[in-house]
């Protein structure tokens, strides 16, 4: 009878241990997870992306830029997140094809690369090829042949294109600077790639003017 009540004894304290034990691994892990930060559009609504504009400040001038989120939603959410946070700010129109667009957004080419730029190059966006007409100003996403690959990389046109029509989604269109743009085309180059790629100092999200 001795040595069943000290077994039972003992057995009643390892079950106690157990339930104590989880709550405590449990606090430990809660404490030790942050909560990620969402980014400023983030659940914003059509209404809400329609009504801002970006500025790109270039070493050659302004480009603003009105939005179409009606058109391609997702395309247009990513790229007022990247330029509200920053992302742009020191990346260079890497991509010039004469009297057909320039290509902006590859964040490899900013002088602030690094983990956290390398992490939004590579969230991958659907396609969401629109009705929007490709033709001189618009402003849409790049992205390679396989199917929702586009990543950060956007183009302005500077002449219509109706080939990419119902092929990339349109997303924006310059509203002013144009003129900017069409300087960025014509600098100097080797085929596609300019002598001196353009910098793009800051890009600002701002409620569009009336």
């Amino acid at each position: 009878m001795g040595l069943s009540i000290a077994f039972a004894v003992i057995a009643a304290r390892a079950q106690s241990n157990n339930q104590i034990e989880p709550p405590k691994k449990a606090n430990a892990r809660a404490s030790a997870t942050p909560v990620p930060a969402g980014d400023p559009f983030d659940g914003a609504s059509l209404e809400t992306m329609a009504g801002q504009c970006v500025t790109l400040e270039t070493e050659l001038g302004a480009i603003e830029i009105a939005m179409m989120p009606e058109n391609a939603p997702q395309a247009t959410r990513n790229f007022l997140n990247l330029s509200a946070t920053g992302a742009f700010d020191t990346t260079t129109f890497s991509r010039v094809v004469k009297g057909f667009v320039v290509q902006g957004g590859n964040l490899q080419t900013s002088e602030k690369w690094g983990e956290a730029l390398a992490r939004r190059m590579s969230h991958k966006l659907p396609d969401e090829p629109g009705l929007v007409k490709h033709v001189r100003g618009i402003v849409s996403m790049a992205r390679t042949d396989e199917p929702n690959s586009a990543t950060t990389h956007f183009f302005i046109l500077v002449a219509p294109a109706s080939h990419l029509d119902s092929k990339f989604a349109a997303f924006g269109t310059v509203t002013k600077g144009m003129e900017v743009v069409d300087a960025i085309n014509q600098a100097p180059g080797d085929g596609e790639k300019p002598d001196k790629p353009v910098k793009i100092n800051h890009a600002a999200v701002s409620p569009c003017k009336k």
